[in-house]
């Protein structure tokens, strides 16, 4: 079975809706892992309140573009609502980061939340084989 990171952020009742997050993806993966939840400042759109962004990591039967639909899934039952500015406020934020030994986001590469985050958990996931 695949092995993902998934990034996550939100910055409308953040830490409630990060673990509402996680407690969906359990249902994918019980073994779900978190990285530490870290508080960052808003990019692009300063004008709204500091993100909470983490990441989870676990592994599950679907492939890459059924986890994707999932995640949508997720974000759509915690009130994500999409708007023109990509920046915006959100109640949730889930993006694949990495899948097995790939990175597939460029976020990783951007921002070094989404980097420590994952980097957490590989390190975490190379520990425990």
């Amino acid at each position: 079975m695949p092995f993902y990171i998934v990034a996550a952020g939100s910055n409308i009742d953040a830490e409630k809706h990060i673990y509402q997050a996680l407690e969906q993806l359990k249902k994918l993966d019980e073994q779900v892992n978190i990285a530490t939840l870290l508080r960052t400042k808003p990019v692009g759109f300063t004008e709204q309140a500091d993100f909470i962004n983490t990441a989870f990591s676990f592994t599950c039967s679907l492939n890459a573009t059924d986890l994707e639909v999932q995640l949508k899934n997720i974000e759509s039952q915690l009130g994500r609502v999409r708007t023109n500015n990509k920046n915006g406020p959100r109640t949730i934020d889930l993006d694949i980061v990495k899948i097995d030994q790939d990175i597939v986001d460029d976020d990783y590469h951007l921002y070094d939340f989404v980097k420590n985050s994952v980097d957490e958990l590989v390190a975490k996931h190379n520990k425990s084989k």
